[in-house]
Formats: C-alpha cells, sequence, structure tokens
C-alpha cells in the first residue's frame, strides 16, 4: 500500500501548506510507509524556480508535474496555472495510484478533491481529503471570486455541489478543528467519514528561549522593548484594522485605556514616540508576509507610526529564536470565517511558551483553547481599545504572562506536537485501509 499526497507546494517550499505536508510525509516514511508526492516544480515565492521533476528526498519519492507560471497577480493567471496543475497531477495519480493505495488530497489549490475523487475510482485507491480550508465558503466570506454577482453565486453554487460530493464520497476527510468537522457534518458528510486531527509545531525544533538571552533580540534592535509579535501570514482571513487602532492608541494614550507610564524612546527614523510600561517601551514586531502585511506596513507609515517593527519570514532554523522573542503574540481570524480555516500560527506560539491575544470570536476554535488552557486572552475584532488593555495588562503583570506561556506550552505538548499529529495520522490512515473508522 502506499500513501499518495497531492498538493500544489511542498520540500524546499517554504509555505505553511508545504511545511504541515513535509512534515507528515518525512515521518511517515521514517516509519516505513512507502509515501509518494504529487506537487509542482516550484516555489511559493519564487515562481520562476524549477524544480527537478522526479527525486527522492528523505525517503519520500516526490513527482514534481509540469503547470503553468503565471503567478498570483491575476485572478485569470491563478486558475490557469490551477487548471494545468489540475490535470498534470490528475495523469500522475492514474499512473501512480493502485488498488487499495490512499491518496491524501490537500487544498492547494482549492477543490483538488473533485479531481482527485474520480481518479481514485477509476484506479480502485481510497481518498482521503486533508482540509486546511473549505471553498467557495471561505472566497465567500472574504469577498473574493467576484463578490455577490449573479455569475459567482452560479459559479460557487456548482464548485460546492462538486466538493459535498467529493468529500461524501472520500474514505476520511480531516478537518483541523472542531467547528470545520461540524461543517462537514452539517453538509451530510456522514460523522463516521469525518476525523479531526489539528495542525501542529515541531516541539523539538521550537522550544521556549529565555527571552533576555535572544540573539535577535540585539539584532533586531529590541533589548529592554516589550514586544508584541505577530509571526506568519497576514491575509484576508485576517483583521489589521483592530491592530493598527491599537497600536495608534498606545503611541497617543486612548481614554479606555487609562494612563500608564510611558517612556521616550527613539524611534528607528531618529523620531521620539511615547510609549511603553514603565521603562520598556512597546513594540509591535511583525515577522511574515501577506497581502495584509503590505497594508499595515502602508497604514502605519501614513499614520507615522513608530513603534512598528517589520522582518521577512524567517528560516525554521531562527523559529525558536524568533517566536521567542516576543513576550506576547497576536493571532487574527474574521469571525466570519470560523469552522472555514483555524490559524494555524497558534501552534507554533504555543510551542515557543508565549502567551497569545486572540483577536476574533470567542467561542471560536482559538478562542476556546486559549480559554480552556488559560494560555492567553481574546479581545473581539474592531474593539481597539480592548487590545491595547490587554497589551498593557500583560505588560504590567509578568507574573500572569509567565503564568500564560508555561499553559501554552503545557497545552501544546498535550495535543499540538508533531510527535502526536504523525501517530494520530498514522492510527486514522492504518483504520481506513482496514475499512475501519478513522477515529477507530
Amino acid at each position: 500500500m502506499k500513501l499518495i499526497f497531492i498538493n500544489r507546494y511542498f520540500y524546499p517550499d517554504h509555505s505553511a501548506t508545504s511545511q504541515m505536508l513535509s512534515d507528515l510525509a518525512f515521518a511517515l516514511a521514517a516509519k516505513d510507509e512507502e509515501v509518494v508526492v504529487i506537487t509542482s516544480r516550484q516555489l511559493y515565492e519564487s515562481q520562476g524556480e524549477h524544480l527537478p521533476s522526479a527525486e527522492s528526498i528523505n525517503g519520500v519519492r516526490v513527482v514534481r508535474v509540469w503547470t503553468s507560471r503565471f503567478g498570483r497577480a491575476n485572478l485569470i493567471g491563478r486558475a490557469v496555472d490551477y487548471l494545468t496543475f489540475y490535470l498534470s497531477a490528475g495523469v500522475a495519480v492514474m499512473r501512480a495510484a493502485n488498488r487499495g493505495d490512499i491518496v491524501i488530497a490537500k487544498t492547494d489549490p482549492p477543490m483538488l478533491s473533485v479531481i482527485a475523487h474520480p481518479m481514485c475510482r477509476l484506479r480502485g485507491a481510497l481518498l482521503v481529503n486533508w482540509l486546511q480550508d473549505l471553498f467557495p465558503e471561505v472566497a465567500e466570506a472574504v469577498g473574493g471570486g467576484g463578490g455577490g454577482s449573479r455569475l459567482s453565486r452560479i459559479l460557487h453554487g456548482a464548485f460546492r455541489a462538486l466538493r459535498n460530493r467529493s468529500l461524501k464520497g472520500a474514505a476520511m476527510n480531516v478537518a483541523i478543528g472542531e467547528g470545520m468537522a461540524e461543517r462537514l457534518r452539517l453538509l451530510g458528510v456522514a460523522p463516521a467519514r469525518v476525523c479531526v486531527i489539528p495542525n501542529w509545531a515541531d516541539g523539538d525544533l521550537i522550544r521556549p528561549v529565555d527571552g533576555v538571552g535572544n540573539v535577535l533580540r540585539k539584532q533586531w534592535g529590541l533589548d529592554g522593548a516589550f514586544v508584541v509579535g505577530y509571526s506568519g501570514n497576514l491575509g484576508r482571513a485576517h483583521d489589521h484594522a483592530t491592530i493598527v487602532e491599537a497600536m495608534s492608541c498606545l503611541e497617543k494614550p486612548c481614554a479606555a485605556v487609562g494612563t500608564a507610564t510611558s517612556s521616550r524612546v527613539e524611534s528607528r527614523d531618529g523620531s521620539a514616540a511615547e510609549r511603553g510600561i514603565g521603562d520598556r517601551p512597546i513594540v509591535w514586531l511583525f515577522v511574515g508576509g501577506g497581502a495584509g502585511f503590505e497594508a499595515l506596513r502602508r497604514e502605519t507609515a501614513q499614520r507615522h507610526l513608530s513603534s512598528v517593527v517589520f522582518k521577512p519570514y524567517q528560516p525554521r532554523s531562527n523559529l525558536a529564536a524568533s517566536l521567542g522573542l516576543a513576550d506576547v503574540h497576536l493571532v487574527s481570524l474574521r469571525p466570519e470565517l470560523e469552522g472555514l480555516v483555524v490559524p494555524s500560527k497558534y501552534y507554533g506560539i504555543a510551542a515557543a511558551g508565549r502567551p497569545a491575544i486572540f483577536i476574533g470570536a470567542a467561542e471560536g476554535e482559538i478562542g476556546r483553547a486559549l480559554a480552556c488552557s488559560e494560555a492567553g486572552l481574546t479581545v473581539p475584532q474592531g474593539d481597539a481599545a480592548a487590545l491595547a488593555g490587554a497589551v498593557m495588562a500583560l505588560a504590567k503583570h509578568p507574573e500572569r504572562r509567565r503564568h500564560m506561556g508555561a499553559n501554552a506550552r503545557l497545552a501544546f505538548e498535550r495535543a499540538f506536537d508533531k510527535r502526536r499529529a504523525v501517530e494520530r495520522w498514522q492510527t486514522a490512515l492504518r483504520n481506513v485501509a482496514r475499512g475501519a473508522s478513522p477515529s477507530g
């Protein structure tokens, strides 16, 4: 029996879906599973890259198919790129899959299960859908794909019908959160074909690092600062307006936040900003990228906010230091997207032993996790004063902050470490192979 994964990106690519897939594929291969990955010849951040069409990496056989290279700049070019990957990947599945093999389809590009489902039926293989999001619901929620036009509603309706058929016909659908699993059941997917396996972080790679001794603090000029961090993609699913308002609130204190002792700190351009708790300035550090990242950069410049620092994505070898650098991290998800996506950046934060402030729905996936483990705070989207107040509260009470960070690491080790995720996946796949319920 082979395990055949399909996703547009794979190692050495560093995008989120690629890293999750690479972790799982290599771990399963190390456990003597026969693993094949069907992917593209490109890197997410370098569309011009030409990776080998076939190679073996850490025991995983990698099949890289041809796709067009119009990139993400326009909708039509992106659609053509998706279409060529669907066609090439479908042919590759037909060549690689045999009766009894398990094909695991991720969701990059969207609707990949619609292509994989008939190919699996033709070859006698079993389909597992590994759902990082639910399309077209995500597109509808963020206003993509033509907004609310009649044409977009017709297209989304057709996509939904095809997608639902592929979900119901799969041997297993892996949801990355309880909210997503509930949405699948409401779509008519049999509960026995739904399994919840959250995404993860590598607890050996990312461990709590003492903030004082963190080498990046000195390199990035953040010694002595109280750092509010945001790490990873900041896209259309995330709210950055509340963050900008909270920054403004703390640089020019809002009445709703109260008056805190502040210190005078020189910003990067030499001007002075009033911000901080006692002798510790508050600095907002953003590490990553995405459409919202650039919008945030522009808006902070327009408002002349001097308490913000931007850094690019960091290599995995730097994650312990970059995540451990912040005293508290921000996580955000628009409430209408609950159950459609899960902000997996939280698992790295928890692995680093840092508390989080979640901007979103308290009853959502991350809001519940923080409340259950007492590992952070939740503030409503749009309430900048509440966010500023939460930052101030954690800055003023280091013991509370440390307690939350320790709770976060403990919760991570219990539920979100890579080793536990690999064990869950191996158990679920074995159950699928013998025709049992994925959860056993």
